[in-house]
């Protein structure tokens, strides 16, 4: 168990270098970063000394390094990636790092709500559906999870603000000033994931309960519920440990869409006003911090993983 702990560590930090290598480059890939950062009208001399400031005319490995570890050239002064500094925002002239990390607490609370619907509702969804197989509740719950899927966010988030917001008036259409704010954005980014983990869970229930440990189990007079949440869910859990963290990372790296649609103030919409300004170091930031958070999910999902089935840390 131990060696598959530091295994799965060592890959985590060689992926978020490779990360750390992309969003270094992000800033290159479009020519001279002064080009790119400076106003239209700016003169060459203005560029020059820009770039000049910035360390932009040194070699490529030179700039990484200060990239990763900071550089004070009397004028810039950075303490470098490894630190969290990303330099200061062009737009707002203020660190890149602080605008992202007050804007994260909102993604934060919209992924969490948004996941722990998902679960509430297609966990029990999905081994209602798999016990009862062929049912009327089978039936109801898979073409609910086909309509989920079939979805858009934009087109949902509309839908609920017109339902909700301007006929009924039960919920604001944007904004977010008390918890009641969060009910519509939760909504929209949680019904598609709360579709797809319900047919994941019928899927693996179904697998598992045709399995003949299920069957000996149900031969020695255990409780029905007590055989179908005990082994049956456990062991179906994999898939859907899988997809439950994948959700979450995806709904953390930013639902930019349902951001956007309701004016939620969380990293997806400080992204995109970013990318309009060409204001790269609150993207550079966002996208660190976000996979980074991403590849840890996903490293705790792996060591669920060996928890659930301890062959898998012996593998």
């Amino acid at each position: 168990m131990r060696a598959y702990v530091i295994r799965r560590c060592l890959q985590s930090i060689i992926v978020i270098n490779i990360v750390l290598v992309i969003v270094f480059l992000m800033l290159h890939m479009s020519g001279s970063p002064g080009d790119v950062l400076m106003p239209e009208d700016s003169s060459l001399e203005d560029i020059e000394e820009f770039n000049k400031a910035h360390g932009f005319d040194q070699p490529l490995h030179v700039q990484y390094y200060r990239f990763i570890f900071g550089f004070d050239n009397g004028v810039v002064k950075s303490k470098g990636v490894i630190f969290g500094d990303f330099g200061y925002s062009y737009r707002h002239e203020l660190p890149a790092h602080e605008l992202v990390f007050e804007h994260f607490p909102a993604t934060i609370d919209l992924a969490l709500t948004a996941v722990v619907i998902s679960i509430l509702v297609a966990i029990p969804a999905g081994v209602l559906s798999a016990t009862f197989r062929n049912s009327w509740i089978d039936y109801v719950s898979s073409i609910g999870s086909m309509f989920g899927q079939s979805m858009p966010n934009f087109w949902l988030g509309l839908m609920l603000i017109i339902f909700f917001s301007v006929y009924l008036d039960l919920f604001p259409s944007s904004g977010y000033e008390s918890p009641i704010y969060i009910v519509l954005p939760a909504l929209t980014a949680g019904l598609y994931q709360t579709a797809r983990i319900t047919r994941v869970v019928r899927a693996g229930m179904l697998e598992v309960l045709g399995s003949e440990y299920i069957t000996t189990a149900r031969s020695k007079g255990i409780v029905e519920w007590i055989v179908i949440m005990r082994h049956a869910l456990k062991n179906a859990a994999i898939p859907v440990v899988t997809l439950i963290g994948l959700e979450l990372g995806v709904l953390l790296g930013g639902t930019v869409v349902t951001e956007v649609i309701f004016a939620w103030p969380g990293v997806g919409f400080l992204v995109i006003d970013a990318i309009n300004n060409q204001d790269y170091p609150i993207v550079q930031a966002a996208v660190t911090l976000l996979a980074t958070i991403f590849v840890f999910i996903n490293l705790l999902v792996d060591l669920i993983y060996a928890w659930l089935d301890p062959r898998i840390a012996y593998s």
